[in-house]
């Protein structure tokens, strides 16, 4: 999980960014679905099918913008459809709203330690993203999945009865 995460946080190339989230998923799947349990299974491969979908969007944005301006640094995203493609792709690894609806059936498959790195560890390397890139991103978008992700979680957290 710190080799991940350490690669992203450190990277300015795409390619290396995207490689360190790949290992932070492949590392975290086998913790998911350690203990057989039908339910484990199910939250590995929910996680899984979300953090792929994730990680391809993150590739196609960073190929758009590459193909646009030429340049494959992390750092001068300009082009306005990799930056939309990349806000989905960064709200989906974090569980942000609209995109959260796998996160807490995930967390129901997991022991409390896999849903504490999860709930953590895990969200370290795309906030780095976002941090990078924030120069590029729409604040509008971005202060409204804020704003959507603290309501939302409050709210549907009343409704819990797990």
């Amino acid at each position: 999980l710190l080799l991940g995460t350490t690669i992203t946080m450190s990277s300015n190339h795409w390619i290396m960014a995207w490689t360190g989230l790949e290992i932070n998923t492949l590392a975290i799947l086998p913790l998911i679905s350690k203990s057989h349990h039908p339910r484990a299974i199910e939250a590995a491969t929910k996680y899984f099918l979300v953090q792929a979908t994730a990680s391809a969007l993150i590739l196609f944005s960073s190929m758009t913008n590459a193909w646009q301006t030429g340049q494959w640094d992390i750092t001068q995203l300009t082009c306005p459809l990799s930056c939309l493609v990349l806000t989905t792709a960064i709200a989906m690894k974090l569980g942000l709203a609209p995109f959260h609806f796998w996160f807490p059936e995930v967390l129901q498959g997991t022991t409390l330690t896999t849903g504490l790195l999860l709930s953590t560890a895990m969200k370290l390397p795309p906030m780095t993203l976002f941090f990078m890139t924030s120069q590029a991103l729409n604040p509008t978008v971005l202060s409204t999945m804020a704003i959507l992700s603290a309501a939302l979680g409050g709210w549907m957290g009343l409704n819990q009865t797990q």
